[in-house]
């Protein structure tokens, strides 16, 4: 069922998911952080820093600085890929998969606080 939101609405979402997610996690993500995570986990693999780069609309070091960081958190690993050695495949963590579900209950509980 889809929940209409009015944009002020949605905004108020959004404030109070990200204000929570800073209380609770101090893993304190950027948004192309954020969209890099979400585009591994939500979409099928493989994903590499040159396909990543090309869905986001930047370069690759851009990538390879974001993936830097989330995978000192343990959100994300790479690995060189077998057949191709040029490239590097980007894996999902069971770390990073738990960081997500627990987002996405932050997400589904602020939205029942939300008075529509």
């Amino acid at each position: 069922m889809p929940v209409e939101l009015t944009p002020s609405q949605a905004l108020g979402l959004w404030h109070s998911v990200t204000l929570e997610q800073v209380r609770v996690d101090s893993r304190d993500l950027t948004l192309r952080q954020m969209a890099i995570l979400l585009q591994i986990y939500l979409v099928p693999p493989p994903h590499t820093v040159r396909g990543l780069a090309a869905t986001l609309g930047v370069t690759k070091p851009v990538i390879t600085r974001a993936l830097d960081t989330m995978g000192a958190l343990g959100l994300v690993d790479r690995v060189r890929d077998e057949r191709d050695r040029r490239n590097v495949v980007i894996k999902r963590t069971v770390e990073g998969a738990l960081y997500l579900e627990k987002f996405g209950d932050l997400i589904i509980n602020q939205g029942r606080t939300l008075s529509l």
